[in-house]
């Protein structure tokens, strides 16, 4: 692919490093049916030809290289970068790694919007800038639910978005979080992270008075794995009053009794990508040490000849919360 040119407002960004994403391997397997739903329902990716090139990786860190016209250049030149991972144009906006014309951080070059670049402090590595960006997503399904300090919360799923929500609880003060997860190194990560207790629920449910917690009872649950089913389960569990944030990544059609929501008084919301203060958050907590994102990380980078492979593995428990890619590596 041609070498990409930074339009008005936009940043070319050389990539150091960019991590792999589960929504990287959903969208292989089902990059159909999003453009499908986007353009009948509405969404991001209504513009995408599968049919023409498609570079992926949305988490990444970079140097810039050269600014477009009228930009502010409010970052100097050869600084290293992360961004929300979006464009903002005429059409509305286009996302980096899911757009024809905006190749992501698995190639050797990206175009930014400078509104949304923020400068990578000398103590953060490129592995840890990496992940930023889903640190950030995180953070803003955790306060999607407007949690309290006061709330007991129960995290379903210990992947890369819910590790990002324990994190994102414990920044807004929250003390009691419940980790749920088969996984056993899924559930000691999550205690890393800040987890109060980690729950398999192959052997007791989450949703019950917690023993550990002075018998009190979850008041908010993150969906965090994205499985058909599991929001009505989560229905069909709880207590009165509950908060549900659905965080996880499905395009199935889901089936809820809503007499039973409506008579328990609960409380459903949907959470979304990440805002620029989310961003800064993320970046902030990681430089200052408040949030360790080291332990998500496979042991060494790959290059482009590891990608497939990586992909194909992401979403298996055992495979690392997130493998870092090196476009310049074969």
């Amino acid at each position: 692919m041609d070498k990409p040119a930074p339009g008005d407002g936009q940043v070319l960004v050389r990539i150091n490093a960019c991590a792999i994403c589960a929504s990287d391997l959903h969208f292989l397997r089902g990059g159909e049916k999003m453009v499908e739903l986007s353009r009948e329902l509405g969404g991001p990716y209504a513009s995408l030809d599968l049919e023409k090139k498609v570079v992926l990786g949305h988490e990444f860190v970079g140097e810039i290289v050269e600014y477009g016209p009228n930009s502010r250049e409010s970052i100097k030149v050869g600084a290293r970068v992360v961004a929300v991972p979006v464009i903002m144009n005429s059409g509305g906006q286009s996302v980096i790694g899911f757009d024809n014309n905006y190749p992501g951080g698995f190639s050797e070059y990206a175009v930014l919007d400078e509104k949304f670049i923020l400068e990578v402090p000398e103590g953060v590595d490129d592995d840890a800038a990496a992940l930023v960006e889903p640190l950030a997503v995180g953070i803003e399904h955790a306060r999607s639910g407007e949690p309290s300090v006061d709330d007991v919360a129960v995290v379903v799923g210990c992947g890369a978005i819910g590790l990002g929500v324990i994190a994102g609880l414990k920044l807004t003060g929250v003390t009691a979080i419940v980790a749920v997860d088969f996984s056993e190194s899924r559930r000691r990560l999550a205690l890393e992270m800040g987890a109060t207790l980690a729950i398999d629920p192959r052997e007791r449910s989450p949703y019950e008075a917690i023993p550990e917690l002075d018998g009190r009872r979850t008041t908010i649950v993150y969906e965090c794995v994205g499985v058909k089913g599991l929001l009505n389960e989560i229905i069909n569990s709880v207590g009165y009053n509950t908060k549900i944030v659905m965080g996880g990544y499905s395009m199935a059609a889901e089936e809820i009794y809503i007499f039973t929501a409506q008579n328990k008084h609960l409380k459903v919301y949907f959470a979304s990508g990440e805002t620029p203060d989310d961003m800064s958050l993320a970046l902030k907590s990681i430089a200052d040490g408040t949030t360790d994102v080291r332990p998500w990380l496979a042991p060494r980078r790959i290059g482009l000849s590891g990608l497939k492979q990586a992909l194909e593995s992401s979403t298996e428990s055992s495979a690392p919360i997130r493998t870092i890619v090196d476009p310049l590596l074969p």
